[in-house]
């Protein structure tokens, strides 16, 4: 009998070992990687990141943040850029978000944050809080206060929320886990608008839909803006535990010695992986070809699936997309599994992709294929 709490609902299938976009079981099945971990591993079993991190093992595992971290510095450096940010690394997506709206609250002095129905922004209670769907807060009591729900695309709906309390507005520009719905450009670029005339912060969540994920380091680059705060967790260390919080600089005395802190965020491993996943990511020619890639899928899907009467949609933004379907999900991921083919869900009808990132034409069609012969 299993000494776990039951919280995760898991397939009969242990996977044992990775080799580039494949993952291999108990039994030695291969199956392609069409979900990455849920967004995780983005450059599949990488031989780069690999070795950062075997190097690292022999040189030093933890270090308190009581003391210089050249890593720390150096993966903010790749991240922001010549941009105006400031970096703060902690462990996960939900921590990330945390230290968002701790940020957002301390340096405007106000408390109110707007984000949106159907969004996810994690499980602890502030992010939980955050986050637009019922069912993730059922059962677990009061959230934090201070949290209102616009209508996605909707900006009447965000201005109607305002208060003279507004201290943020949290985005995702595709809310992925209520079904790979991405936000319209013309809706962001009226929102950052508005959000800088008012003084409200923009904090964009990029857990999900960063690091090249949708065929740009950053989902915000497509929609040309920069928020004032946005966070990142997922594939940043292709599979190994971190998150970032990246706040214009403006906004640092916010974050003063002793306001915020992680025993284990940025800690060497976790820098290590990400220093060297964006080494692969920031080469050239690297996420033009994902973008590449990522319309290639989406064209290859669509036609693929044209004459599929349960498929009623496919939408997305570079390699992160969903299926929506008429058929019964857990039918789907079944028989998907059993032709060695690992997808995702999202919401209530949704099949969601999020394949690695170095996907080879040959295994895109393979997943295509598969894909177009389980549904109907």
């Amino acid at each position: 009998m299993s000494k776990l709490f039951q919280n995760y609902k898991r397939a009969d299938i242990e996977f044992i070992k990775a080799e580039g976009n494949y993952l291999l079981d108990a039994q030695g099945k291969r199956y392609l990687d069409f979900s990455s971990g849920i967004g995780v591993t983005n450059l599949g079993c990488h031989p780069q990141v690999k070795s950062a991190l075997q190097k690292q093992v022999d040189l030093i595992w933890h270090q308190p943040n009581l003391y210089q971290n050249s890593l720390q510095e150096e993966v903010a450096q790749k991240l922001i850029g010549d941009k105006d940010y400031l970096a703060f690394f902690c462990n996960s997506g939900a921590e990330a978000n945390e230290a968002a709206i701790k940020i957002a609250r301390k340096a405007s002095g106000k408390q109110k944050i707007i984000s949106f129905q159907n969004s996810f922004h994690g499980r602890t209670f502030g992010s939980m809080s955050a986050t637009g769907q019922d069912k993730i807060k059922e059962g677990f009591g009061d959230g934090v206060p201070h949290f209102a729900y616009a209508k996605y695309n909707d900006l009447a709906s965000v201005i109607s929320l305002v208060t003279d309390d507004t201290a943020a507005v949290m985005l995702e520009l595709v809310q992925g886990e209520s079904g790979v719905q991405p936000a319209r450009k013309d809706f962001v670029k009226n929102l950052s608008e508005f959000c800088q005339s008012q003084g409200i912060y923009l904090i964009v969540d990029e857990v999900q839909t960063g690091m090249g994920r949708t065929g740009k380091l950053f989902s915000f680059e497509h929609y040309d803006i920069e928020p004032d705060i946005f966070t990142l967790a997922k594939g940043l260390a292709n599979g190994v535990p971190v998150g970032a919080m990246l706040a214009k600089s403006s906004l640092g005395s916010a974050f003063s010695y002793g306001s915020h802190g992680s025993t284990f965020g940025g800690n060497k491993l976790a820098m290590a992986a990400a220093s060297a996943t964006l080494d692969v990511l920031k080469t050239p020619e690297f996420l033009k070809e994902s973008m590449e890639k990522g319309i290639y899928l989406q064209e290859q899907l669509r036609h693929a699936l044209a004459d599929k009467v349960s498929v009623t949609q496919v939408r997305g933004l570079g390699s992160m997309i969903g299926i929506e379907t008429t058929a019964c999900l857990t039918d789907l991921v079944k028989a998907m599994r059993e032709k060695g083919l690992i997808v995702l869900t999202a919401g209530t009808n949704v099949i969601r992709l999020l394949p690695p990132l170095t996907l080879s034409k040959e295994e895109m069609d393979k997943g295509v294929s598969i894909l177009a012969s389980v549904f109907f």
